[in-house]
């Protein structure tokens, strides 16, 4: 009994202080300014159809000072690693430097997946996902909303929560998500550093969220990297942006 309840005590401790510890990691976003040291290793997270689409509206206004940037995408996705070539050599005909690679891991849930396969295939996912996030060690992890992106951002969290280095998780709900969040949303609301929205009624709903207005619609000088400083400006630049 006294083994059993010794156990039990230091299992109690243990999730005691992985609870605290991830709630200082949380916290700790609006310090992290990885921009100061030089090139912002970028992690974005693609997803098909619209959310890519979406997602390099955003990379399209970054700085050259992001780079290497690092494309997810799952692995049965067919079409997106060749928007995201076709944007990239666009970017070299005009001039713009930059390094990028494209990773795939397995899809965390298909469309219509029922939600009790989506645990198992998310897991499977995260597998991938944290040797994948450990090796590419980003400063940032960029991502829209397609499902994969919540196993990656866990896995970014993780490498915080280890004290191995400190991922700034960057989460902007699609302009599709009106009066609700998406399911990736809803999860990593409450994790990530910057979560941004696009309609106002999201903004009363959620109140920890940032409304800048239509961001896909801002003029690129604006958007997510506005006066060179976005990120590693701390909050303050991102709530006294002017909306839209």
């Amino acid at each position: 009994m006294a083994v059993l309840l010794g156990l039990l005590t230091g299992l109690c401790f243990t999730v005691i202080c992985v609870i605290v510890r991830l709630l200082i990691v949380i916290r700790s976003g609006s310090k992290c300014k990885p921009g100061e040291k030089g090139p912002v290793c970028v992690l974005i997270v693609a997803g098909s159809g619209g959310h890519t689409t979406e997602i390099l509206r955003l990379v399209e206004s970054l700085s050259l000072s992001y780079s290497p940037r690092h494309y997810i995408i799952a692995d049965t996705d067919k079409m997106s690693e060749d928007k995201i070539r076709t944007f990239e050599n666009s970017k070299k005909d005009t001039g713009s430097k930059g390094q990028f690679t494209i990773q795939r891991i397995p899809r965390s849930r298909e469309v219509r997946q029922s939600w009790s396969s989506s645990v198992i295939s998310t897991l499977n996912a995260l597998l991938y996902a944290v040797p994948l996030v450990f090796r590419l060690r980003p400063d940032v992890v960029l991502c829209n909303g397609p499902g994969t992106c919540v196993p990656l951002c866990a896995a970014g969290l993780l490498l915080g929560l280890l004290g191995l280095k400190r991922v700034l998780l960057v989460y902007v709900e699609s302009i599709c998500r009106v009066e609700s969040l998406s399911l990736s949303g809803k999860i990593l609301y409450h994790i990530s550093d910057y979560f941004f929205v696009q309609w106002s009624t999201l903004k009363d709903k959620y109140p920890k969220s940032i409304y800048l207005g239509r961001i896909l619609l801002y003029d690129s000088s604006q958007l997510l990297y506005d006066s060179s400083q976005l990120l590693y400006d701390s909050a303050q630049l991102l709530y006294d942006s002017a909306p839209i």
